[in-house]
């Protein structure tokens, strides 16, 4: 069981003000959390496989290659604008 002190010195390093009454209450409240957690300590974990997430989902990851560029050169990707208005190309707007 956590202890009121104990529940205190941690709001201190926090720099937490909590009163008397507080202190009890959360003392009470990391008793219950910690003794939850130790009952699921009891669960029969063996042969189970350990996982990262429950969705199953996996990283999809391919791999990287170096191809050759051998489309359009800048001047000709240029000449694709639309629209021009002095020495810039104009584009839509994105949002």
């Amino acid at each position: 069981m956590i202890l009121k002190s104990e529940v205190q010195k941690i709001a201190s390093l926090a720099r937490i003000e909590i009163t008397d009454e507080e202190a009890e209450k959360y003392a009470q409240e990391l008793s219950d959390v910690l003794g939850f957690v130790e009952k699921l300590n009891e669960a029969d974990t063996e042969g189970i496989e350990p996982i990262a997430h429950i969705t199953g989902a996996k990283n999809v990851i391919r791999e990287d290659k170096v191809i050759e560029y051998s489309g359009e050169t800048k001047d000709g990707i240029i000449n694709n604008f639309p629209e021009k208005k002095d020495r810039f190309d104009k584009v839509k707007a994105v949002f």
